[in-house]
């Protein structure tokens, strides 16, 4: 029996859904759900290609590329990995993890480009201060932002995932300042600032008319009592013990960023319009469990993680920003007295992530090549709804 994919989900209860949810259910909703339904069907086209080695011949159907679909993560992961690799600096490295309190998130729910945006600017704005100070580390750090926004029970949980070098370009850039073994910040120290500047930005774009809301807090003096109410309460950055090496932190790079709400892998069964799926329950020490939702439900869950057009989930800042990384990185480089890395040019087979592997022959593992294409079919005007998106 083949194994149970968001696809398959999509494809028995999508149109109920969209039916059902017609009044509110967005065109980027819609794009996801058309997305995955269609990802490697011939409803997006393909090629016939051959085995070089015994001649076996298949169809090939195209992925969506979406990067909400579980299928399509692999290929882009993959390349960014490797990009990732040759920047890698033989030091220490943190996790910093910048949650939002459940209050805040439906702020954000209701926002999401501009509050996703705040909740970067203020992660990054308190590790580069506190980094800054000389009585922590007196130094220009350079780190990755990974934005999460869900939770193992796919609950809205927005939170951004920061790998961190334990060190910088001191302020004079004369040297290379280490944190002290297994310590990089003050989690406290770190979690009073993210606070203060993400509420500090928050009430900025409010008043600049930058937020807008439906239900209770579309009244204006109930978000500003929400906004006090954020301001009482005990903010939480979580920093994990410093990476075993360069592997594990391009083994952590590769769980967290090209990662989607829930992958297939977890997916367990779908019998009538009931979907279950393992998650783990962090609040019962990590405990596996097993969750059972309406599809209805599991499908208004996935859709909760819906990214706005054009918006980064994956940012970098510091001395690994876009701009100057190649030059900051060889100071970096120079100062810690290392040779630049090399990303490598080849990879194991049993390494490659599934859609890379769909290149090689199932039955003798030889390679596959093209030998002939066919297009998407003509949208017809039966057809049940069009993403022109």
């Amino acid at each position: 029996m083949p194994a149970l994919e968001m696809a398959d989900i999509f494809r028995h209860h999508g149109e109920a859904y969209r039916q059902a949810h017609a009044g509110h259910l967005g065109r980027v909703e819609r794009h996801i759900m058309t997305a995955i339904e269609t990802c490697r069907t011939a409803r997006l086209g393909g090629h016939v290609e051959r085995c070089t080695d015994c001649g076996l011949v298949r169809i090939a159907y195209n992925s969506c590329r979406n990067r909400h679909c579980p299928k399509c993560q692999g290929s882009a992961r993959a390349a960014w990995l490797a990009e990732r690799q040759a920047e890698l600096l033989p030091v220490p490295y943190f996790h910093v993890v910048f949650t939002l309190p459940a209050s805040a998130a439906e702020i954000a729910f209701q926002n999401k480009a501009a509050v996703y945006a705040i909740l970067f600017k203020a992660a990054a704005e308190a590790l580069t201060t506190i980094a800054a100070d000389p009585r922590h580390l007196g130094a220009e750090i350079g780190f990755i932002g990974v934005l999460h926004t869900w939770g193992q029970n796919l609950q809205h949980h927005p939170h951004v995932h920061c790998l961190v070098p334990g060190g910088g370009l001191s302020l004079d850039d004369t040297r290379w300042a280490s944190c002290r073994p297994g310590f990089f910040l003050p989690v406290r120290v770190l979690s009073r600032l993210f606070g203060r500047l993400f509420l500090d930005k928050l009430g900025a774009a409010f008043e600049a008319g930058k937020l807008g809301f439906f239900g209770a807090l579309a009244d204006p003096a109930v978000f500003v009592r929400r906004l006090a109410a954020l301001r009482r309460i005990e903010w939480v950055v979580y920093a994990k013990r410093p990476f075993a090496g360069p592997k594990a932190v391009l083994a952590y790079l590769g769980r967290y960023t090209h990662r989607v709400a829930i992958a297939n892998s977890r997916l367990i069964a779908l019998v009538g319009d009931q979907v279950s799926f393992r998650w783990r329950d962090y609040r019962h020490h990590n405990k596996k469990k097993v969750m059972t939702l309406a599809a209805d439900e599991f499908i208004r869950r996935f859709l909760l993680h819906a990214l706005p057009d054009g918006f980064h989930r994956i940012r970098h800042y510091g001395f690994l920003a876009n701009r100057g990384r190649a030059e900051k990185l060889a100071q970096c480089r120079a100062l810690l007295a290392v040779t630049a890395a090399v990303a490598p040019q080849h990879r194991q087979e049993s390494e490659r992530p599934p859609d890379l592997a769909a290149d090689l022959c199932p039955a003798c593992g030889g390679h596959m090549e093209p030998i002939g294409w066919f297009p998407r079919p003509r949208p017809t005007s039966s057809s049940a709804w069009h993403d022109s998106s």
